[in-house]
């Protein structure tokens, strides 16, 4: 048998067999683990390995990845399928695999990569193997539960708006200030180097979702995020943190996102919102959205502040401090706003 290579998601799925006299008539979920044979090369020309290094991948090769859904505004929509294909695509570089729905007009040209199911990795049981809380322990969420840390989240107004370069020099400032730090990333597509970058800053431990197994959180309910945000916390708390950084992904009006916001128990929880932006007119409507929910920005961040003019577009509108990435690391103005 030729090397599968594994993605990350499947990093904890070690014993198993290929079943592939099922493959035509199972009808997956999300977090289920498979073996697919690469047809074609597209936008994904590698994988990320069990250890988070990539991994390329060639035509006729073999991963080990599982099925699963993406929303990327600036990249793939993709789902989990409902019947049997010909061909899948490789919805995201963690090992996510579904039936894509659509694409941004700047993958048109390339496309997918397209994959075909070898069979369904299964267990001694003949069982369809899953991620999702395979290897560890799922907690209910408790908003009334005491934390003797405090919460900040970062969000953004929209997909590759700053808000991972946000929580990544957060953590820096307040590593900088002798202060632990714990950084989660709650929603998304699994892709480990989020939590790389962010544990390069300053983190001294850092955990996303797929920890729980789940290759994506697009089109979970919202009492299913909680549950894996306790669980998180549950993990982050073993360092006994000062601080712990939340990020939630894509844009403020995205289902998870939006709910998640929208949801007061949680959001009683969270001491300040980071708010990041890509320009000058979401500022406005996204520091609308999060006042009408009484959580106005601590700060207000992002990709926006590379330009000058757009700075001061935002600095004549509000009075909610702008940061740079140089202010996170300059004591006195980090200090003012987290004393």
């Amino acid at each position: 048998m030729k090397i599968i290579k594994k993605s990350i998601i499947t990093k904890n799925v070690n014993d198993y067999k290929i079943n592939r006299k099922i493959k035509k008539t199972y009808v997956p979920k999300s977090g289920d683990v498979a073996v697919f044979q690469v047809l074609s090369i597209g936008k994904h020309k590698a994988i990320q390995g069990e250890n988070g290094n990539n991994s390329y991948i060639f035509p006729e090769d073999k991963i080990l990845a599982t099925f699963g859904t993406r929303y990327a505004t600036a990249q793939f929509e993709g789902y989990v399928p409902k019947k049997y294909h010909r061909k899948y695509q490789i919805l995201g570089q963690g090992g996510v695999v579904g039936v894509l729905a659509s694409l941004h007009s700047k993958f048109e040209d390339i496309g997918a990569t397209e994959v075909k199911l070898v069979g369904y990795a299964v267990d001694e049981n003949n069982e369809v193997i899953n991620t999702i809380y395979n290897s560890v322990e799922k907690l209910t969420f408790d908003s009334k539960k005491e934390r003797p840390y405090k919460m900040y989240l970062s969000v953004g107004a929209s997909m590759d708006s700053g808000k991972t370069t946000t929580a990544a020099f957060l953590s820096r400032g307040f590593m900088k200030q002798k202060k632990k730090v714990a950084f989660i990333k709650l929603t998304g597509t699994v892709f480990a180097k989020d939590c790389s970058v962010v544990r390069d800053c300053g983190a001294r431990t850092a955990v996303d979702f797929s920890y729980c197994g789940y290759p994506s959180t697009f089109l979970l309910e919202t009492d299913e995020i909680l549950d894996i945000l306790e669980t998180l916390l549950n993990r982050v708390e073993r360092i006994k943190p000062d601080v712990v950084v939340i990020e939630i992904a894509d844009g403020l009006i995205q289902r998870e996102t939006k709910a998640l916001i929208n949801h007061k128990p949680l959001m009683n929880l969270i001491d300040g919102v980071l708010l990041s932006c890509a320009d000058s007119l979401s500022v406005k409507s996204g520091v609308e959205i999060l006042t009408k929910l009484d959580h106005e920005p601590i700060l207000i961040t992002g990709v926006f502040t590379a330009s000058p003019l757009m700075v001061s577009e935002v600095k004549n509108e509000t009075n909610i401090p702008v940061f740079s990435l140089e202010d996170f690391m300059n004591k006195n103005n980090f200090n003012t706003v987290f004393s």
